[in-house]
C-alpha cells in the first residue's frame, strides 16, 4: 500500500477540536464533517485538500476528545496518511480503527514543509520527500494492522473474515 500527496504541516498539540470543532457533531455523515474539517486551525484546509495529499504534524497529534469524528473528518476529506512525531494514544487507535493510515517518524517531521509533495510505502515505512529528495524511515506497521487499515478499517477487515485463526 502507498500514498503520494501534497503535504499539510501542523504543529504540537493538534486537538480534535481543531480537526472537527464540536458544533458538527450533529451529524454522522462523513462528507459533512469532512466540509468542516481543520476549518478552525485552516480556513484554507476543505478548499485545497485533494485526494491522496498528506498532513505531518509535531506532537501529539488528535489529544483532545476520544471522538472518532476526527480521524473520520481527514479520511473523508481526502487525506491519504498522518505523519506525526507523536499521536495522542485515542487517536492513533481510532484512526487504525477507522482505517486511516498514520505513521510516527520525528526525522520526518524535521524534514518536510508544507507544500511539500511526499510518498509513502506502509509496507516498509519509507515516507521520500519528493520534493527535496530526502528518504526517511518509520516503523512500519505488523502485516495485519496494514492489511485491517488496507481493509477501509476494523469494520471491513471482520467483514472480509480477518483475524480468524
Amino acid at each position: 500500500m502507498q500514498a503520494k500527496g501534497t503535504v499539510f504541516r501542523y504543529g504540537d498539540n493538534v486537538d480534535t477540536d481543531v480537526i472537527i470543532p464540536a458544533r458538527y457533531l450533529n451529524t454522522s455523515n462523513h462528507k459533512e464533517l469532512a466540509s468542516h474539517c481543520m476549518e478552525d486551525i485552516d480556513q484554507d484546509f476543505i478548499k485545497q485538500v485533494k485526494q491522496g495529499d498528506i498532513i505531518v504534524a509535531d506532537k501529539n497529534f488528535g489529544c483532545g476528545s476520544s471522538r472518532e469524528h476526527a480521524p473520520i473528518a481527514i479520511k473523508e476529506s481526502g487525506i491519504s496518511c498522518v505523519i506525526a512525531r507523536t499521536f495522542a494514544r485515542i487517536f492513533y487507535r481510532n484512526a487504525i480503527n477507522i482505517g486511516l493510515p498514520i505513521l510516527e517518524c520525528p526525522e520526518a517531521c524535521d524534514g518536510i514543509k508544507a507544500g511539500d509533495v511526499v510518498s509513502v510505502d506502509f509496507t516498509t515505512g519509507t515516507i521520500t520527500n519528493e520534493t527535496s529528495g530526502k528518504v526517511f524511515q518509520s516503523e512500519p506497521f505488523p502485516p495485519f494492522m496494514q492489511d485491517l487499515i488496507a481493509s477501509g478499517g476494523l469494520a471491513g477487515y471482520i467483514a472480509k473474515g480477518g483475524g480468524k485463526a
